[in-house]
Formats: structure tokens, sequence, C-alpha cells
């Protein structure tokens, strides 16, 4: 959604049509309040140790 490939409207008509016995995830950050009132399962992540602030610079085909 950040990127504008996606747009919440779209999002949100795949997880009505979601079948029951499959399992949909989706990835990212900043979900809004709405986004995460639809999900049934919601996991945020920190930081923890991360290379990044040892100076190692996002990697091609990684993180950029």
């Amino acid at each position: 959604m950040h990127f504008k490939i996606v747009t919440l409207d779209e999002i949100q008509k795949i997880i009505a049509l979601k079948p029951e016995n499959k399992e949909l995830i989706l990835t990212g950050r900043g979900a809004s309040q709405h986004l995460i009132s639809l999900c049934d399962l919601v996991t945020e992540m920190t930081e923890v140790k991360h290379y990044y602030t040892q100076g190692v610079l996002a990697r091609t085909g990684i993180e950029k």
C-alpha cells in the first residue's frame, strides 16, 4: 500500500474472497487499525539486534 501497488479496497476484497480453509499472510509495516481489525492474527516484531546498527548498509536484492 505504501508504494501504491495495491489499495486498501483491493486488500479488503482479497480478504473477503479468501476461502475458509486457506491462510492469507500479509507482511509489512504500518498497518492501519482498520486493516488490523480485518485480521485474525497480527504480530508486531521489534528489533533486538540488527547488523545495520553496526554500519552494514542495505543489501541489493534483500533490503532494497
